[in-house]
């Protein structure tokens, strides 16, 4: 397998997803406005009505790794070989390997009525997402024999993931319904790219080494999609109806008497329907592993494990739906203002964050501590989740009344760890099998965008030219019908 592959393989293709995005949180931002529905992107009397992002990629992307196998996949990735001296075998370790990434290519909005404070909004998104567990023992397989002393193993290699990836379209409402109280919705037309969720029950593996040959047994459940004969790569990579689905976003905040901002998001409750002839399988069966010390091992391996999980046992060609990976977030936030000059130019605003998702036991709690100075933001991030692993991070943003730009890490330390390691490592022909003081996880995260501004001026009516006034928007009417006109809005 070509380094570069593997590479790729590393970061897209494994699976929990570890980070959300935090760092964005209350900065107003069109990014922001798209993952948290109830923010506004738009301020009257300072910003333009519509905002774009010109098709330059928004983007976020998250990948960690925790357990005995962070250094096997490391020297694999950056030195071409494994060192597996920090795996064990017959003890029962286990690695969660993780990837979250979210890459928005159409990001534009519209101030659409200023009596109603409404913003309607359209995007077009892809997401991946994956979560899965392995054992040391699986990752040993790849090193050939190393780890491997007796003839025959069972259950070593009970391991289970998933991933998918989808594009989305989604058309975003977001409107001021009193001065304390917004409300914004995002509903989203789902594509999917591909998915498969494999779960091994059972396993076993024996070693011919005379032989050079390896008999892997698996028992378990097996769900992937299909390209349909036809079909090519590019129609499934666009959006298309040939695996439909969608998704629903809502938000809501509201600032309370002591001036501190409580916001709800449900994000990305929803469903995709993969196509008629994706597979279901109840595999049990095994499979010979030729030239297991070779330099064709890896590819015979994969091979292998990939069509024992896919094609021995009972299969059936139909239809199938998977949940997309919801979240339920709750955060507060107060903003204290650092300066008593008339501009207000020097502001903290810190967000206490707490992250549920919703069909996975996954939390995560974070705390976003930005400090603003004119156009300048710099934002610190913590984070700490239900696999207790702490991850320290920071935003730079600069932020003017009509551009946007943002760029950080919520995993800083990690990140630039494993960036030296991809720098200084070389293939090291001599392979040495040695232990090393393991970190409590490896990975990276980085996020990066941009936007801007542009049309008529947005002013309060009192001065408007240009804005149409409207009436107040559907949620306010219905607001008032509940709870009386606010007659000071």
């Amino acid at each position: 397998m070509k380094k570069s592959l593997f590479i790729f393989c590393f970061f897209l293709i494994t699976v929990k997803v570890f980070g959300q995005q935090f760092s964005q949180y209350n900065t107003g931002s069109l990014y922001e406005s798209f993952e948290n529905p109830s923010q506004r992107a738009f301020i009257p009397d300072t910003t333009r009505q519509f905002a774009f992002n010109f098709f330059i990629p928004n983007f976020t992307a998250n990948l960690f790794v925790a357990g005995n196998g962070q250094e096997a996949l490391k020297t694999r990735a950056f030195s071409s070989y494994y060192n597996t001296a920090n795996l064990l075998t017959g003890k029962g370790g286990y690695n969660h390997i993780n990837i979250n990434a979210n890459a928005y290519s159409i990001m534009f909005k519209v101030y659409a009525s200023e009596n109603g404070d409404e913003e309607l909004g359209f995007s077009l998104n892809t997401k991946a997402e994956a979560k899965g567990i392995f054992t040391d023992e699986t990752i040993s397989l790849f090193n050939a024999y190393t780890n491997f002393p007796q003839t025959s193993y069972s259950n070593l290699f009970n391991d289970n993931y998933y991933y998918q990836a989808y594009n989305q379209i989604g058309f975003t409402y977001r409107e001021q319904v009193t001065k304390r109280f917004a409300f914004g919705i995002k509903l989203n037309a789902l594509s999917g790219i591909a998915y498969r969720q494999t779960t091994v029950d059972h396993s076993s593996v024996t070693f011919d080494k005379e032989a050079d040959e390896a008999t892997i047994f698996a028992q378990g459940k097996n769900y992937a999609s299909i390209i349909p004969n036809g079909t090519s790569n590019k129609q499934v990579l666009l959006p298309t109806f040939l695996n439909p689905g969608a998704s629903i976003s809502i938000g809501t905040s509201y600032l309370d008497d002591n001036g501190y901002k409580w916001q709800g998001n449900l994000k990305d409750l929803g469903f995709i329907h993969w196509n008629s002839k994706s597979t279901i399988s109840e595999f049990n069966g095994s499979g010979v592993v030729t030239g297991f010390s070779t330099s064709n091992r890896e590819n015979n391996i994969f091979n292998r494990l990939d069509s024992l999980t896919s094609n021995y046992g009972n299969t059936k060609v139909k239809g199938f739906n998977t949940p997309t990976n919801g979240l339920l977030e709750v955060s507060v936030n107060k903003t204290y203002w650092l300066s008593d000059d008339f501009d207000k130019n020097f502001k903290f605003s810190p967000t206490l964050i707490a992250s549920k998702e919703l069909f996975y036991s996954g939390f995560t709690g974070a705390l976003v501590t930005p400090v603003q100075y004119g156009k300048y933001i710099v934002s610190l991030t913590t984070t700490y989740n239900d696999l207790k692993l702490l991850g320290f991070g920071g935003q730079f943003m600069f932020k003017a009344n009509n551009a946007e730009f943002f760029i950080g890490s919520e995993r800083a330390y990690q990140t630039a760890l494993l960036a030296r390691r991809a720098i200084r490592s070389e293939t090291n022909a001599a392979q040495p099998q040695r232990k090393v003081n393991l970190p409590g996880y490896s990975g990276m995260d980085i996020f990066l965008g941009v936007s801007f501004k542009f049309g008529p001026d947005i002013e309060h009516r009192l001065n408007s030219s240009s804005i149409p006034m409207g009436d107040k928007g559907f949620v306010g009417r219905i607001w008032d019908g509940i709870f009386h006109k606010d007659h000071n809005y």
